[in-house]
């Protein structure tokens, strides 16, 4: 499956965005879906997944409570609600996804990646 991430963009601190991840190739109703971001200078880390059947969902605790990660099998794909940003959001970030597979915080575990949006909050 191949993905395309968008929806990034500059946004103040306490607005909202919302990315979105297409997929072509394959159905994303077939995939554990992971949403990542990464800082300059820090690991990718883990921020919101979806398993591949079912509605179950895992957040970091960073963005719990702020951020909503839904899946839209008609249109195949995967939207991250993004609202309450921070500054110490401010990372690209990336989709990802692992056939049939369960929520995962581990890059390691997906073999497909979106090429990554910037998301920049200000101050």
């Amino acid at each position: 499956v191949q993905l395309q991430a968008s929806g990034g963009g500059l946004v103040q601190a306490g607005g909202s965005l919302t990315l979105s991840c297409a997929a072509s190739g394959g159905a994303v109703s077939n995939y554990g879906m992971g949403w990542f971001r990464q800082a300059p200078g820090k690991d990718r880390e883990f921020i919101a997944g979806i398993r591949w059947s079912g509605v179950s969902t895992d957040y970091a605790d960073s963005v719990k409570g702020r951020f909503t990660i839904s899946r839209d099998n008609g249109k195949n794909r995967v939207d991250l609600q993004m609202n309450s940003l921070k500054i110490e959001d401010t990372a690209v970030y990336y989709c990802a996804a692992r056939l049939y597979g369960a929520i995962s915080r581990s890059p390691t575990d997906f073999r497909s990646w979106g090429q990554g949006t910037q998301v920049t909050v200000s101050s």
